[in-house]
C-alpha cells in the first residue's frame, strides 16, 4: 500500500499521547520508523559567501520527511549541475521530529475480526514530519552574488516538492 496525500498530514494540529486515566496506565507510541532524511548540510560547510537565499514558509504546515528529502536532493542537484560544490553551501533547517499515525481500516467483508472500528482509533506510527511555522525557514542556501539566480531555482524546485506554500527570500 503506498502513501497517503500529503493534504491528510499538512494540517497544523497539536500533538498528544493516548491516556487511559479509568486504568491509571499511559499509553505511549512507540515503534517510530526512521526519518528518509539523514543529510541535513550539503556543500561547502566552510566557505565565505555573500548572499543567502531562503525558502520561507507562508503558512502553518507539517511537511513530511520524505518530501523534505525529496525536496533536499532535487535542489543540492540543481545547484551540483550549475555550481560546483565549492561554491555553495545548503542547509534544511528543520527537523521532522512529530510522529504521524495512520488508523488502518478494513474494506473488505469479515471486517469485524479485522478490527475494533472506530473504538480507540489511535493508529500506528507511520512516519515522521516537521513542524514549519508561519515565517520560518525550511531550506537556506549561502552561494555568491553571481549564482544567485541558480540558487532561486534550486529552491523553486525544492519548494514544488513541499507540502504548504512558500516563498524565496535573499539576505
Amino acid at each position: 500500500m503506498g502513501l497517503r496525500p500529503a493534504r491528510i498530514y499538512r494540517d497544523f494540529k497539536r500533538p498528544y499521547t493516548r491516556t487511559a486515566i479509568k486504568i491509571k496506565k499511559y499509553q505511549y507510541i512507540k515503534g517510530v520508523p526512521g526519518s528518509k532524511i539523514h543529510v541535513f548540510e550539503m556543500g561547502n560547510q566552510k566557505g565565505d559567501f555573500e548572499k543567502v537565499v531562503s525558502l520561507i514558509s507562508n503558512c502553518n504546515v507539517q511537511v513530511r520527511h520524505n518530501a523534505l528529502e525529496a525536496g533536499r536532493v532535487s535542489a543540492n542537484a540543481y545547484l551540483k549541475k550549475h555550481v560546483d560544490t565549492p561554491n555553495y553551501f545548503m542547509k534544511v533547517r528543520v527537523y521532522p521530529h512529530h510522529i504521524l499515525r495512520e488508523h488502518a481500516q478494513a474494506a473488505i467483508a469479515q471486517a469485524d475480526r479485522y478490527y475494533d472500528g472506530m473504538r480507540k482509533p489511535f493508529g500506528k506510527p507511520t512516519g515522521t514530519a516537521a513542524r514549519v511555522k508561519k515565517g520560518q525557514a525550511v531550506i537556506s542556501v549561502q552561494i555568491n552574488e553571481k549564482n544567485v539566480g541558480v540558487a532561486k531555482e534550486a529552491l523553486t524546485r525544492a519548494g514544488k516538492k513541499l507540502a504548504g506554500k512558500f516563498r524565496i527570500e535573499i539576505e
